[in-house]
């Protein structure tokens, strides 16, 4: 259903992308990781991964900040790689500052990474993924992109677009095959929700979340090996809400 199938993953090297690669590894994928080459305690996490799958996960270092460097990195997994069968677009940056502080260059910066990088290497993966007639293309979002919290003008309009870029692309790649969804997370228990939340407001929301907590990154990988199998075959063009019902 999902054995042998290739899996690209951006920002693999910790939180959220870090659980997926550990998911799909588990359930035998090959594993094409994406990370950024100075964060070396997050790549020494994906580094003990890599030793206990040694023959099914390949580490490509770039900044997905940088055009260059994503076109690059881009070709080379292309030049490397036969066929990818599933993209996982999950690397993201934070930001929360109101919006009369937060210079347009800070968006810019953001929706770089949270929008355009994942725009650029979509471009590219899905080529191969025509070429194949088939794919399951996986952007993660967060339901910060409809919440519309005070001070998250950056982040949750980059996420927003996200969910609608997923809709689009959707209905013009069905046709070769290819299901297109996104995932919007709620809180989940990764360093980006300790270091962009404060303690009471994480109080305060978990105290509104029916399940009465935050989520763990484990099911949000979940979720992403559901919608990459079989299982979700006719599954394309959706939103899927993991908030615990908040």
């Amino acid at each position: 259903m999902i054995k042998d199938k290739t899996v690209l993953i951006t920002g693999a090297n910790r939180g959220i992308g870090l659980a997926i690669v550990d998911k799909f590894l588990k359930n035998e994928c090959n594993i094409i990781a994406c990370s950024r080459k100075e964060d070396e305690v997050s790549l020494n996490e994906l580094n003990k991964i890599r030793k206990k799958f040694p023959n099914k996960i390949k580490i490509y270092n770039f900044d997905q900040s940088k055009t260059n460097d994503v076109e690059n990195a881009c070709n080379k997994i292309l030049e490397e790689n036969k066929q990818i069968d599933v993209l996982i677009n999950n690397a993201g940056q934070n930001h929360v500052a109101l919006f009369l502080m937060t210079k347009i260059q800070k968006f810019k910066e953001i929706f770089e990474v949270n929008f355009f990088s994942h725009l650029a290497i979509t471009q590219k993966i899905i080529k191969n993924m025509m070429k194949n007639k088939c794919g399951s293309i996986i952007n993660i979002a967060s339901n910060a992109a409809w919440e519309a919290d005070i001070g998250r003008s950056a982040y949750a309009t980059s996420k927003a677009s996200m969910i609608t870029f997923t809709k689009i692309l959707a209905k013009e790649l069905g046709s070769y095959g290819i299901r297109v969804n996104s995932i919007s997370p709620g809180l989940t228990n990764t360093s980006m929700m300790s270091e962009g939340i404060s303690e009471k407001v994480m109080s305060e929301t978990i105290s509104k979340i029916p399940l009465k907590r935050v989520a763990q990154p484990e099911e949000i990988a979940n979720t992403c090996l559901f919608l990459a199998s079989d299982l979700a075959s006719y599954v394309s063009g959706e939103n899927i809400s993991v908030t615990g019902g908040y």
